[in-house]
Formats: structure tokens, sequence, C-alpha cells
């Protein structure tokens, strides 16, 4: 595989996740921990920062206890230290800047590398160097969310992993940018949980995290019904009790938005439930690591190309449930 083909899969394994961990880990016999906490949480990734002695070690005991984890090394400032978390194990490398040596280094040795950029003049270095893939920081300090829009007008090709001032609250105003792949951030690792060993805590901040960046929200049910005769005098019925305005479709008929009955029987033994999400495409990835498989040929995907529509293999009391892209 190319460093470049690397680079791709790199992008859509982050792409799933959403969510890369920043961490400093000062203690190297925490490493297992550390990484069976954020695996508990839904986050199956992290970069290990070398601002901390021994970030070759961590990364070397992480991958080691969990070889499927997204291990990667940050603060990758030497081609040195690049060659030391690429010998430990990591995945990839990130840098805070973009140094065309140790760029040509990683890239002339295999190893997928994502350096900090934050103007114009750096994205055109990184195209320049073969890259399309970068993180950008300081990201709220260089001009956040706004700022990577107006870039993506003329640097059509480039992909960005925002760090620097990403959080809770403006995680998901950042990830609906197409243009943006993931985000990095240290408050779901804080250093207060960190020096405490309080595990527990983090993997808490974990699920937090996963569970605000999809945003699921159920948003109508679908009743199986015998036919269209059926369907019309049930949602009669609901308009009568409820005040659920009647209006018929192709295939179903409405009440209101919440109810939805179906001409003919679909999925489900009773019918199904539709479970809105900021991306179907990490609902699917995170769903499938909590046991929830997703069925691949109901996949639909929209005019961009996203997939917005996806069902589960399994059914919860009769119902199938679908998954549907938040408009």
């Amino acid at each position: 595989m190319t460093v470049k083909e690397k680079i791709n899969a790199l992008v859509e394994e982050l792409g799933n996740v959403g969510i890369v961990p920043v961490i400093k880990l000062d203690r190297v016999e925490d490493a297992e921990a550390l990484a069976k906490a954020l695996r508990d949480g839904g986050i199956n990734c992290a970069e290990v920062t070398f601002r901390a002695a021994g970030a070759d070690e961590v990364i070397r005991r992480m991958v080691k206890a969990y070889p499927d984890m997204l291990v990667g090394a940050g603060t990758v400032l030497t081609c040195e230290q690049a060659d030391a978390a690429y010998a430990a194990g990591a995945k990839f490398c990130v840098a805070p800047g973009l140094n065309p040596k140790v760029v040509k280094h990683c890239l002339e040795s295999g190893i997928p590398f994502a350096p900090g950029l934050s103007s114009a003049s750096e994205i055109e270095q990184a195209l320049e160097l073969g890259l399309d893939f970068a993180k950008f920081f300081p990201a709220e300090q260089a001009g956040g969310l706004p700022y990577i829009k107006s870039v993506c007008g003329p640097y059509t090709t480039m992909r960005f992993m925002p760090t620097g001032g990403v959080n809770a609250d403006n995680l998901n105003s950042y990830l609906s940018y197409k243009k943006i792949v993931c985000c990095g951030g240290s408050w779901i690792v804080p250093e207060k949980l960190l020096a405490a060993g309080d595990w527990a805590g983090i993997t808490k901040l974990c699920r937090e995290a996963i569970d605000r960046m999809l945003g699921f929200e159920m948003v109508h049910v679908g009743l199986n019904c015998a036919d269209p005769a059926e369907a019309e005098s049930v949602a009669d019925e609901f308009d009568k009790a409820f005040g659920f305005t009647k209006k018929v479709g192709n295939s179903s008929v409405f009440a209101a938005t919440y109810m939805e009955m179906m001409k003919k029987p679909g999925r489900g033994a009773n019918g199904h439930i539709a479970i809105a999400t900021n991306s179907v495409k990490r609902a699917v990835y995170q769903l499938g690591l909590r046991g929830f498989e997703a069925d691949e040929s109901s996949f639909k995907y929209n005019a961009e190309g996203i997939l917005n529509v996806a069902y589960l293999k399994h059914e919860f009391g009769g119902f199938a449930v679908h998954l549907v892209l938040r408009k």
C-alpha cells in the first residue's frame, strides 16, 4: 500500500470516529488503562503527544493491548520522533506546524503524516508536498470554521482535522462541514482525570461526546398496515383523536410528522422507528461497536454522495430501526 493509499484509509477511519482525543500521558504505566477507558466510551482512537517523555512507549503499550486501535503520535517535530512513533506502532503522525523536512521524511518512509496548518500559504506548501489532509491548528485562534470554509473555496481538495479550542459546544458545528474529517481535542481526557486515574470518568466523557456528536432523536414511528385503506383509517383515527393532520403519500400515510402508516407491511414485524442523527455514517460505525450491525443493502445516499438512510439488522420489540440524516 502506498503512503497516499494509507492516508486515504486513515481519513476514512478518522471520519468514522469523528473525535480524536489528544493525550499527554506522564505515567507510561497508565497506557493500557487509558486505552480501555477510551474504547469503553466508544472512541477507539488516540493521539499520544510527544510533549510527554515516553510517548513512544505509551503508543507501544496501547497498540499491543489493542491492535485494532487507531493510535497516532502528536507533536511530532523531528524525523527521529516520527521514526520512534512508527516503530512503536503508531498508525499516523501529527504535528502542530509544517516542517517540509519532516513531511518528506515521513512520506518517503511510508508514514501517514498530517502537518499543522493555519494559513493559505501553508496549505499550498502541503499540496506541493503531495498532501491533501492536514491538522488545522490552533483552530479557534486561527479563525475557526469560518476561516476553514473560506480557504476551501480555492483549495477544494484539502481536508482538515481542526484541533485547538474544539470542545463539546462547538464540535458539531465543525463536523457539519464536509471538508472536516474529524476534530482533535483534549477536553475528554482532562489532565485532572488522568492524574487521578479516573478511568470511569474518562469513559463517561467519551460516551457523552459521542452521543452529543451523533445527536440521536426519534422522529417518527411507522406502523405496518395490511393495505392502503387500513393505513388511511388509522391515520384518520390519529387525526380525530389528537389533531394529527393526515397526509397521503405514495407508499404511506402520515399523521402529522410523528406517525407513519405503511400501505403494505414493510420492515419489522410491527413496523419501524426512525431515528435522526447528525451523521448516519458515524452512527453506523458507533452502533456497530455497540453490537448493532447495519444492513448495507438498505443504505441510501443523497445527491452529494452522503449516506442518509440506513436500517439496522436488529429489531426492537418487533420494530425495525432506520437511521436518517438530520435535515
